[in-house]
């Protein structure tokens, strides 16, 4: 029965994708939970450090799970279609991402010119390397002597996951000219190995924390984890004698892993000072709080049901997670700069940062994301499956917030 004789509302049926099954079909609303806990963290380090010594470690978090929720991306396609149209990936990433940046950039560079009084004079220069994707080697100084990038510092992880984006697709897809899936999930974990061997002799040979930290090579490890996991979820068939594996260890290693991350946020601030403390870390720590990260997201992932996937699920935590947490990370540090010289009581400014920055997240996604993110679906899947039906908010597909 047609849809217009059953009195079903009319659709755009064009080019249809391959249907979703398996572990990963549908949004995993408690993976966009993940993303507002680690923009918070973020948030009270850069405000509340005493608060939150480790809460830079929510970084940590964002680079697997961008690894993570790409990867998924690239083989959903990959697997319904057998290939990947690399032109609309990269336009995809960054109608999704560069509109919104643009604007804080704009926005910092414009304040720091008409008003150098204010908490973000003289940080105008900073807009170029922020916009330009390059922040990262501006700060570890393999472009220019190493800035600090005032407001616009934490673009450094988006140069990263940009960098990242541009050479991953290509590997992987010549990954998968040679082998399978779950190959090259043990391909990756090789590459995974080599970059962290890589950070080990840089540590040693006593290289500056500038360029270990801001590296994309020396953060590298921690992304391709995130895919490592995501190369082994596509393959798993639920049901198997290895869905029952990883179920089981999901089950007591999510909770622990997690326990562990929020520990180390609260107590374990990143070490500055050469020492022993610092090599181990610098050499260990990034791709251990990936492989934590990585326990966490596998356990949302594998047990949907389980009490912290329906915590982190609840509308409260997800729904920002999925609209406002990438704008929030853009904006909270110039809102932020901006209120230290005006709001002297911390008690007062930080609880007034937070709100002012959702208010800017908010109409950054309301006004300039979303927007942008619908022309550009409509311009580049334009033979997609279109429903012509009333949602409160289409279901994306897996996407970073910026943190992809």
């Amino acid at each position: 029965m047609s849809s217009r004789s059953s009195g079903a509302p009319p659709t755009t049926m064009q080019r249809p994708f391959a249907p979703e099954t398996g572990l990963l079909s549908g949004r995993k609303h408690a993976l966009d939970g993940l993303r507002t806990v680690a923009v918070a963290a973020v948030f009270l380090f850069h405000t509340v450090t005493e608060f939150a010594p480790g809460g830079s470690m929510g970084v940590d978090v964002f680079f697997t799970l961008s690894g993570f929720v790409i990867t998924l991306l690239i083989m959903k396609e990959y697997q319904a279609t057998g290939r990947l149209r690399l032109g609309v990936f990269y336009a995809k990433r960054l109608a999704r991402l560069w509109p919104a940046l643009l604007i804080v950039c704009a926005f910092v560079a414009t304040v720091a010119l008409i008003f150098p009084a204010s908490g973000l004079g003289g940080q105008e220069s900073y807009a170029i390397p922020a916009a330009a994707y390059v922040m990262n080697l501006a700060r570890a100084g393999l472009i220019v002597s190493p800035i600090t990038g005032g407001a616009l510092a934490p673009t450094w992880t988006l140069a990263v996951e940009e960098q990242f984006y541009l050479v991953w697709p290509l590997l992987l897809l010549l990954v998968l000219l040679f082998c399978k899936a779950r190959a090259a999930a043990w391909v990756t974990a090789v590459f995974a190995a080599a970059f962290l061997l890589e950070r080990f002799l840089l540590v040693s040979g006593g290289v500056p924390l500038a360029r270990i930290y801001n590296g994309a090579d020396t953060r590298a490890d921690q992304l391709l984890l995130g895919c490592v996991m995501a190369l082994v979820f596509t393959t798993v068939r639920p049901g198997s004698r290895f869905h029952a594996f990883l179920l089981a260890g999901a089950r007591w290693a999510g909770p622990l892993a997690g326990l562990a991350l929020l520990a180390a946020v609260l107590m374990i601030q990143e070490p500055n000072t050469p020492g022993a403390w610092f090599d181990i870390f610098w050499t260990a720590g990034p791709a251990a709080l990936s492989i934590l990260a990585g326990l966490v997201i596998g356990w949302l992932v594998l047990h949907p049901a389980g009490l912290g996937a329906r915590v982190l699920s609840h509308p409260w935590l997800a729904n920002p997670g999925r609209d406002l947490s990438y704008a929030f990370y853009l904006w909270h540090m110039p809102v932020y700069l901006l209120l230290i010289p005006l709001i002297p009581s911390p008690w007062l400014r930080v609880p007034l940062a937070a709100a002012l920055t959702g208010l800017m997240a908010y109409l950054s996604f309301r006004f300039v994301e979303r927007p942008v993110r619908r022309w550009a679906a409509r311009k580049l899947e334009p033979d997609a499956v279109v429903p012509v039906r009333p949602v409160r908010e289409p279901e994306r597909e897996l996407e970073s917030a910026g943190r992809s």
